[in-house]
């Protein structure tokens, strides 16, 4: 931040809380407005990014003690004055281009005139050199978090597959590899700032950084820039991006890609690129966490004689034993034929039997049955035995 702004910002103001508000008051103001703000649900919005920094910057200085407690002083020393008629923070201060102007800082806060005033004039300076490390200056910015979807067959988002993704966004500049210079030349550091991006100077008892004018707050100067990007080292392209897809990704689960999203200024860091990924049903199986469940249909017949059934899987068929006398909805279970894990073994396949019930029969087949019926009841069979008080 520009330092001789600092005091015209309203931090509670920016947050929508009063200035006596706890603390807990302002974290979750905070918490509040963070996630509606922030540029990954507003894409392309500057005035919510803006508004992001903003109650970012408020935050930020207002959820630290001390640093509240300089803030409030701060404000409140410039609000009420030293001088007849109040003070305005901008009227008096002098800049390289006004050195007429009739007051200065260091005024009110240095050793003359100020009575007890000396303490606020450290306790100033302290804040403004805090805000205004060299490691604050502004640098090209990384590039955005770009957002795209893929399909994928129910096998493929079990097992794992690397898929195409076609992206149209600002990426490096093939030219320039995203220097921003002409090839065979490169940026210079700044000799104004020294690399720092700001020019600090004093003003009484302040000390003041801006972004320095000749390199725009970069610390780097292009003498050349490159002719296909005009120096910012970004083109937008398409491009197609390999993603390798983990074994066992579920429905609309995001993966993120690092250092494959929207390129940043002048070589600055890309940002990272998010894909959700949407999987088609499959036609039987089912996923159960790292298990996955089938249910075969069987007759009753083959359930009481026993039967082998031959299941599906997601790499061909397998063979499953069912013996003699199993009762309807039993489940089996097969090792290892489940999601894969990234540590450990897979999950299992969950195999469930149910009886599948013919809606007509032909008259020999209605034949057997009561035949059946009369010797399962000569036998002693009472199905309901024991059921419900029977």
């Amino acid at each position: 931040m520009v330092q001789r702004e600092w005091l015209e910002k309203d931090f509670y103001k920016d947050l929508g809380v009063s200035s006596d508000a706890s603390q807990e008051e302002i974290k979750k103001a905070y918490r509040k407005l963070a996630p509606v703000l922030h540029p990954d649900a507003n894409p392309g919005d500057k005035q919510s990014e803006e508004r992001f920094k903003a109650v970012s910057e408020a935050y930020k200085t207002l959820k630290d003690p001390a640093k509240r407690k300089e803030y409030d002083e701060a404000r409140r020393m410039f609000r009420v004055g030293h001088r007849p008629g109040g003070f305005d923070p901008r009227g008096g201060y002098q800049t390289a281009g006004d050195a007429d102007a009739g007051f200065s800082f260091g005024d009110i806060f240095g050793g003359g005139g100020g009575g007890g005033a000396g303490g606020f004039g450290d306790l100033f300076e302290g804040l403004f050199n805090r805000q205004a490390q060299p490691g604050a200056a502004r640098r090209p910015q990384r590039g955005r978090h770009l957002e795209t979807d893929t399909r994928l067959t129910f096998r493929d988002a079990v097992l794992g597959t690397t898929v195409p993704l076609r992206i149209t966004s600002p990426a490096a500049c093939t030219t320039c590899h995203g220097s921003g210079a002409r090839p065979g030349t490169a940026p210079r550091t700044c000799p104004r700032c020294n690399g720092a991006g700001v020019i600090s100077s004093n003003q009484g008892a302040f000390g003041f950084s801006e972004p320095c004018e000749d390199c725009r707050g970069t610390g780097s100067i292009i003498d050349s820039p490159c002719a296909d990007c005009s120096g910012t080292g970004v083109q937008t392209r398409s491009r197609t991006i390999t993603v390798r897809i983990p074994p066992g990704v579920s429905n609309g689960q995001k993966i993120r890609i690092a250092g494959k999203g929207e390129a940043g200024m002048r070589g600055a860091a890309a940002g990272d690129l998010y894909v959700t990924v949407h999987v088609d049903p499959h036609p039987v199986l089912e996923r159960s966490g790292q298990d996955l469940t089938v249910t075969v249909p069987v007759s009753f017949s083959e359930l009481a004689l026993g039967t082998t059934l031959s299941v599906p899987t997601l790499d061909g068929r397998i063979g499953v034993k069912v013996p003699a006398g199993t009762g309807d909805g039993r489940v089996f279970r097969v090792r290892g034929r489940g999601v894969p894990r990234k540590v450990g073994d897979p999950g299992d396949l969950l195999v469930t039997v149910a009886v599948k019930v013919p809606s007509s029969l032909p008259a020999d087949a209605v034949e057997a049955l009561e035949k059946y019926a009369a010797a399962e009841r000569a036998g002693g069979f009472d199905p309901r035995a024991g059921w419900a008080g029977a």
